[in-house]
């Protein structure tokens, strides 16, 4: 067990020796041992006494708290981070280079690149939706094409963008985007009222679980960029924006096909159903039924447990280019 979701209103958790202790109305309830968590996702209204959180802490255990209802991040908390200050001050230089611009460039490849394969997956398993399927991955492949033709020659040594370089390079994506999506949406049945990507609030169950699974992708990754030195909050393809994890967005694009993969598993299997979620209005948004969630951490941890090394090997690849190689060793 490497994670510890924690979802219950009013559960008390206490620290007893080696293990969490868990408390309703100071009835005991039960307790899960320390040593095998590297992550704890603590959602809603839980009380947490002092000594946990510095036991946790101890242990480099990162504890993640989102909202009840809406899932939404609250914050983030974590034990001792790497001290490899070199590695931060090669990252800063790098992001005001272009190296800046060439990695960009991957991301959006890369996305592409992943969005295709689900697409040629699906064609195979849903052969009845092959017109619609074919034409998104007819433009993804035009996109590529353009993608792979659009470069850039810098004119001096200083980091000086080519002028439009990100617009364009965003505007094909989105455009990507919007092609992918087109075929995405008709792997679900019409029941689902999923019509486009939408959020904040997300309005149907799909995109509930879409934002749901992202949201907890993009933390992931926070946790794999802040273990192993790097700053999440500067990024190379999404720019500096305050309060943002820039970095950790970048990362994203590169398994948000993996997350689509996961959520219509999900749905084509039937083990999230319109039932499982509650739609409280334009405004309010489309969220997951509390007793549906529990069923949801383990499918969800399943599936992260695969993935988990992917991110950690992604991380640790940017990591090495940034250093160019220096002083590996640091990170080891």
């Amino acid at each position: 067990m490497g994670t510890l979701y924690i979802d219950r209103k009013d559960l008390h958790v206490r620290l007893d020796g080696n293990a969490l202790a868990f408390y309703v109305n100071e009835e005991r309830e039960g307790i899960v041992p320390i040593n095998p968590l590297k992550r704890v996702v603590i959602v809603g209204n839980v009380t947490i006494d002092t000594p946990v959180l510095h036991r946790l802490s101890d242990e480099n255990i990162s504890v993640i708290f989102l909202s009840g209802r809406r899932m939404k991040f609250r914050g983030m908390m974590h034990g001792r981070l790497h001290n490899n200050g070199l590695l931060r001050v090669k990252q800063y230089e790098k992001s005001l280079s272009l190296f800046s611009i060439e990695f960009s460039k991957e991301i959006v490849e890369g996305k592409i690149s992943s969005q295709l394969n689900l697409l040629k997956t699906s064609v195979e398993k849903r052969p009845d939706l092959r017109l619609p399927l074919i034409s998104a991955i007819n433009t993804l492949n035009k996109i590529q094409t353009s993608l792979s033709e659009f470069n850039f020659q810098p004119s001096t040594l200083n980091f000086e963008p080519p002028e439009g370089f990100l617009e364009t390079l965003r505007g094909l994506e989105g455009s990507a985007t919007a092609a992918y999506f087109s075929g995405y949406i008709t792997l679900f049945p019409e029941s689902l009222n999923f019509k486009n990507r939408n959020r904040r609030p997300p309005k149907d169950p799909v995109n509930a679980m879409l934002s749901l699974c992202y949201t907890m992708l993009h933390y992931e990754l926070v946790r794999e960029i802040e273990v192993i030195g790097l700053d999440p909050i500067i990024g190379f393809y999404h720019q500096f924006e305050y309060g943002r994890e820039s970095l950790a967005c970048d990362l994203v694009e590169l398994f948000r096909s993996d997350v689509d993969q996961f959520v219509w598993t999900l749905f084509r299997e039937r083990v999230c159903t319109e039932r499982d979620f509650i739609n409280e209005g334009e405004r309010a948004g489309c969220y997951l039924k509390k007793g549906s969630r529990k069923r949801f951490y383990p499918l969800y941890e399943e599936w992260a447990k695969a993935m988990r090394p992917q991110f950690t090997e992604c991380v640790r690849a940017l990591a090495k280019r940034i250093l160019n190689g220096e002083i590996e060793d640091t990170f080891e």
